[in-house]
């Protein structure tokens, strides 16, 4: 059938119509029918257990409730945690998968892996930054040096001989000795290891000299008199180490690293359900359990806005891939 121009007109007009009543039935349906009844997965890329796992679990279980939906959290680990990211990536773009990661898979790795399986900017909606999480730079209680100088003054009359440890190739811990050697302008060897336990351990044991570690993670054996803390990496002490200075105080301005934690979608997914999702673990970070829970962790709660958490990614991948650049860092 030929068109004439009144019935393109009228096609024209009711197109514009409809494209404001499906925009504003969105918010509705984010508020009321979606998901209620139906099931969101949870994905987090790495094991049970770590940090990222407990504080997504701990979202989880309130979210669900929340929405008047179920939420089941859902260990896809590997490949530094690019395994489950990937399929979030890949997954429907309609509130019913979620990440919940850190800083690795979405700001280091893509440095890192020459085919990564997703562009870790387009592939996803950011939601929030949930939570921050400073380092400590210890040392064992045996050993000599008290103090971030000292340490590198040791690491520049024998190049090569201080090791430094870390909880893997491509995490955060290595990110930040591989910083620190650059901008002390010393050479230090890296140490990886399967997990921050074992890296800690060995520090422990003096078989590595020094790592950046979780302040959760290392906190029990500073308090214990087995390690010596040097620094911590956030802007401001800690609370529980108040003699501990800042890596700022102790000659490095721009050492202010911390690893984050972050909720995504998938890219596409509509603005109301990003919102509505935003707004409820907003509420979720202040419960008084999930606030104990983190601190525990080791874990500032943050709760940002999306473009927030957008523009913290890309100020990380900007910062960490100048340090690979600049380190020779390769992939295992």
């Amino acid at each position: 059938m030929n068109e004439t121009p009144r019935t393109l007109g009228r096609r024209s007009l009711l197109g514009a119509l409809a494209t404001p009543l499906l925009a504003a039935a969105w918010p509705a349906l984010a508020q009321g029918h979606w998901p209620a009844g139906k099931t969101i997965t949870w994905v987090v890329p790495y094991p049970a257990g770590g940090s990222t796992d407990i504080l997504g679990r701990a979202i989880a279980v309130r979210l669900g409730p929340a929405l008047g939906a179920t939420v089941i959290v859902d260990n896809k680990a590997g490949a530094t945690g690019t395994i489950g990211s990937a399929f979030v990536a890949r997954a429907p773009a309609d509130g019913f998968t979620l990440l919940g990661t850190s800083i690795g898979p979405q700001a280091i790795v893509p440095h890192l892996m020459p085919r990564m399986p997703y562009d870790a900017v387009t592939a996803f909606a950011p939601v929030t930054l949930v939570g921050t999480i400073p380092h400590l730079l210890v040392t064992a209680a045996s050993r000599p040096w008290n103090s971030v100088a000292e340490l590198l003054a040791q690491a520049k009359a024998k190049p090569g001989q201080l090791s430094f440890a870390s909880g893997g190739n491509g995490t955060i811990l290595q990110m930040q000795g591989e910083l620190l050697r650059l901008q002390a302008g010393v050479q230090m060897t890296h140490v990886p290891y399967k997990g921050d336990t074992p890296a800690v351990q060995d520090v422990l044991a003096g078989h590595a000299d020094c790592m950046f570690a979780p302040v959760a993670a290392a906190l029990p054996h500073v308090q214990g008199g087995k390690l010596k803390a040097l620094a911590v990496t956030s802007a401001v002490r800690q609370k529980a180490l108040p003699d501990v200075p800042t890596m700022g105080q102790a000659g490095f301005k721009d050492f202010v690293v911390e690893q984050w934690q972050a909720v995504y979608a998938p890219a596409g997914t509509p603005a109301a359900v990003v919102q509505r999702l935003h707004g409820e673990i907003v509420r979720i970070l202040k419960d008084p359990e999930v606030l104990a829970m983190a601190d525990k962790l080791g874990v500032t709660l943050v709760g940002s806005t999306p473009q927030q958490l957008a523009d913290t990614q890309k100020a990380d991948l900007a910062t960490w891939g100048k340090v690979i650049q600049q380190a020779g860092i390769k992939a295992d």
